[in-house]
């Protein structure tokens, strides 16, 4: 996690500071980035003030149509109500609301009376649509045109009737009378008619108003270019809507609960298009009137400032650019033209020189490279040739090095004389000791003739077997080995007599001291992670002590493969394969006291070779042979 935040932290630098780009597109960047920053800064906080300025006027301005609109509806309405009342305090309809039966309203003819009071008192205004009365349980009275067929008890059964409180208080609401086919959204003030007798209530009396004025007090009101005035009742319908097809409709405002119940507030919308709502409440209605101003009619003001920075910032910008041109070319130029020199230099080519143009840190710079130059030239000249011998002599040492270690490994008898035992064995019939010269034979061939240096690892496993057949013959039972070598393994590349050295200890250490039967493991293991594979050699012989364990171990990373001493085969093999593969490379050793040596030679998978999903071949052998 460190690392990943380190190398995250010197990609953001270097995207920064624009590290890969051209000297020229740093200097116009940041000459430009000096001019636009600041004043973007000082656009943005100029753009942001104003309309914090310009919705704060608006909302002020919201207020004030709002009380204004308030005020003359309230007035309007309370003409309605004083309407009525006058309407109950005449003598004919104290008369009227005391009947008691249809037939006694028949038998005294007041019904006429009291429609022609309804009749002039709505005619006495343009606004007044009808009056109803409504005598629970006995007849219903309106002044609707004789086209109109009133269905009767049609007024009690709307929803209405029964919210009207029984305390002889008003109630203001919208609903829609129909005639034909004709309809009209009205606004209703209702009120319970009580019994002079018994003060109870024994009816209504409601006055349905159009819209006519509600719309001139509207259409006076100048809420901006696309303004809307709204007025919604405490269940939140709308009791005015300059859509008046959205009468008595619920509002769908945003915090629609907030603007019902909650204080007079205003606020931004955040879902659809912003808009500014500015809501008060009427005690006295029990209304709550709404404005709606677009967000975008409210910072108007401010697109005057957006394109007034915006055409300083060009401005200034081009300003920047034209002098910035100049400047660049005057510093860029010059560090092009050392690039190009350097670039010669870079392929060997030390001749000539840049001509210094200026006195200051560039001229500075152009005149100690050609110092520079000079020097190398003169150095080049004394040290080139001297560099070449060393390194072939390097070279050379090398393999004066590879071939002394193999000559480490040469067996010290000779091949003839090995020929000539053989021929003496098979003519007195001694075939073991024929078998035996033979496989010894075969592994001086196979060291003495191969002049390779690696050798495929299915050669190599075919002599140290020729070796483990020879010792078989030594100790007999007391010896078992096992060959597990997968078919993808067997051409991998080896040392020469890289195998046979680590057998050949597990033998001298392992079976010799003991008696019981020791068995020898050879198999081969892929590592894809570091792509490599490992030779693992194991026994099962009297193991190692930890003391001698350590020793060897350190002599594997520090001694030196041309001294004597124990177990110099496997420093011996240790250190060719890291002077022919690499210091990753190498022999590790693992053991325990009585619980045999496991010996790993780790080398590299070749990428080349054919690797194959074959199971191993396996071979097990506990007799001579």
């Amino acid at each position: 996690m460190r690392m990943y935040s380190k190398q995250a932290k010197k990609t953001f630098v270097r995207i920064l500071f624009l590290r890969d780009q051209s000297l020229a597109t740093k200097l116009l960047v940041y000459s430009a980035l000096l001019v636009v920053v600041p004043m973007c800064v000082i656009g943005i906080i100029s753009y942001q003030r104003a309309a914090n300025v310009l919705e704060r006027e608006s909302r002020q301005f919201s207020w004030q149509i709002i009380e204004q609109v308030n005020t003359h509806v309230e007035y309007y309405v309370n003409d309605f109500e004083i309407s009525i009342l006058k309407i109950l305090n005449s003598t004919n309809m104290n008369n009227y609301i005391k009947m008691k039966s249809q037939e006694e309203i028949d038998q005294s003819h007041i019904r006429d009376i009291v429609e022609q009071e309804l009749r002039n008192a709505a005619y006495s205004r343009s606004d007044i649509s009808n009056i109803t009365i409504v005598l629970d349980g006995i007849e219903t009275i309106d002044t609707i045109d004789n086209n109109f067929k009133h269905p009767e008890n049609a007024v009690v059964n709307e929803y209405w009737y029964s919210t009207i409180p029984y305390t002889s208080e008003p109630k203001i609401f919208t609903r829609t009378l129909q005639w034909g086919d004709r309809k009209e959204q009205v606004i209703s003030i209702a009120r319970r008619l009580v019994s002079p007798m018994t003060l109870k209530p024994i009816g209504m009396i409601v006055m349905d108003v159009n819209f006519k004025r509600f719309q001139e007090i509207a259409e006076k009101v100048n809420i901006g270019h696309f303004g809307s005035l709204y007025i919604i009742d405490s269940e939140g319908h709308y009791v005015y809507h300059p859509d008046l097809f959205e009468l008595g409709n619920s509002a769908h405002f945003e915090k629609l609960n907030d603007i019902l119940n909650g204080e007079n507030n205003s606020f931004v919308t955040s879902r659809g298009p912003k808009e500014l709502l500015t809501y008060s409440h009427s005690s006295f209605l029990g209304w709550t009137l709404v404005t709606s101003i677009p967000y975008s009619e409210l910072i108007q003001g401010t697109e005057y400032i957006r394109r007034t920075i915006a055409s300083i910032v060009m401005i200034t910008l081009a300003i920047a650019y034209l002098l910035g041109f100049g400047f660049v070319g005057s510093i860029v130029r010059p560090v092009r033209r050392l690039y190009q020199y350097m670039r010669r230099v870079e392929s060997g080519d030390f001749t000539g020189h840049i001509v210094v143009e200026s006195k200051d840190e560039i001229g500075m710079l152009v005149h100690g490279f050609n110092t520079m130059v000079s020097r190398l030239q003169g150095l080049m000249d004394e040290i080139y040739f001297s560099k070449l011998r060393e390194t072939e002599l390097a070279l050379r040492h090398r393999e004066i090095e590879l071939k002394a270690l193999q000559s480490q490994m040469n067996p010290h008898f000779l091949y003839n004389t090995l020929e000539t035992i053989r021929g003496m064995a098979l003519e007195h019939s001694q075939d073991d000791i024929s078998s035996i010269t033979s496989s010894m034979a075969r592994l001086l061939r196979y060291n003495l003739k191969n002049k390779g240096q690696k050798v495929a690892l299915e050669e190599e496993m075919r002599y140290a077997e020729i070796y483990l057949r020879i010792q078989k013959y030594r100790f007999e039972h007391r010896l078992v080995y096992e060959m597990n070598i997968p078919e993808w393994a067997k051409q991998q590349l080896v040392p020469k007599f890289s195998i046979q050295p680590v057998v050949e200890n597990s033998i001298i250490h392992g079976i010799e001291p003991v008696l019981s039967t020791i068995k020898i493991t050879i198999s081969a293991i892929r590592n894809m992670e570091d792509n490599s594979f490992i030779v693992r050699i194991q026994d099962t012989g009297v193991g190692i002590s930890e003391q001698t364990l350590q020793n060897i171990r350190r002599s594997l990373e520090q001694r030196d493969a041309m001294e004597d001493g124990t177990n110099i085969g496997i420093i011996n093999v240790h250190r060719r394969i890291r002077l022919l593969f690499g210091e990753c490379y190498g022999i590790s050793i693992e053991s325990k006291v009585e619980h045999g040596v496991v010996v790993d030679i780790k080398l590299p998978l070749v990428a080349t070779v054919k690797l194959q999903s074959g199971g191993p071949s396996k071979h097990v052998h506990d007799h001579a042979g």
